[in-house]
């Protein structure tokens, strides 16, 4: 008999992200338990954490410290955006997501390493990809350059898909219902930053769940784009 465990084993956070996202997607758009799934969304976003967590089988004493560098500044932004809007813009925070600092929910905080994370660890493997597919030599300075600029764009067109759906379901509000561009400027920026503080880490981004998880939820807020 053929030993399926370890397969079973690579897949099954795959597995496990699919299902609550697509769960979550009937539920919203489908039932008449929208609500609940919508403020089940802070448990689902600490799980997808705990996954990225369980599967970063390598160089966890980095993970964990790129978490913390990303969890602080993205809090920290956050915090001076919604206070003074001299970041992002004027926008505030519904109660959807949980408990606040300082006007920002702490959930912000894992969402900024979320996506930064798996932005970065995506154009990695796919740079890598290229690299072993057609023999290509990059030297480190432009390997560097091309991770945080290319994984920069990454996470904004990330957040170009999150932002409409985020404020159909009340995640948080702009004022005037407009998203300004120096919303996705100053994402842009702060995570450029993020990712040269990553790659100044070094050997944080084995993790080949972290690129699906990416695509998984792109699909999920782009579906919800849709439906909603």
């Amino acid at each position: 008999m053929i030993n399926t465990m370890p397969n079973f084993k690579k897949h099954s956070p795959i597995f496990l992200a699919l299902l609550f996202h697509i769960t979550g997607l009937i539920g919203i758009v489908f039932t008449p338990y929208k609500d609940w799934f919508i403020y089940s969304v802070p448990i689902v976003l600490l799980i997808m954490f705990l996954l990225l967590s369980i599967t970063q089988l390598k160089f966890f004493r980095a993970y964990i410290g790129f978490f913390f560098i990303a969890f602080t500044i993205g809090m920290a932004t956050e915090i001076i955006g919604v206070n003074t809007g001299l970041l992002f813009g004027n926008y505030q925070y519904g109660q959807v997501l949980g408990p606040k600092l300082y006007g920002v929910p702490l959930l912000i905080g894992f969402n900024w390493f979320n996506i930064v994370f798996c932005s970065g660890s995506l154009l990695t493997q796919c740079i890598d990809l290229i690299r072993r597919k057609w023999n290509v030599n990059i030297i480190a300075r432009t390997y560097t350059m091309a991770v945080v600029l290319g994984g920069a764009a990454i996470a904004t067109c990330f957040d170009i898909i999150l932002e409409p759906v985020a404020v159909k379901l009340n995640f948080w509000s702009w004022e005037n219902s407009h998203i300004p561009l120096y919303n996705y400027i100053c994402w842009f920026m702060i995570s450029a930053i993020l990712l040269g503080l990553k790659m100044y880490l070094k050997k944080t981004s084995v993790n080949t769940f972290a690129s699906s998880l990416f695509i998984i939820q792109a699909l999920f807020f782009l579906l919800l784009n849709y439906f909603l």
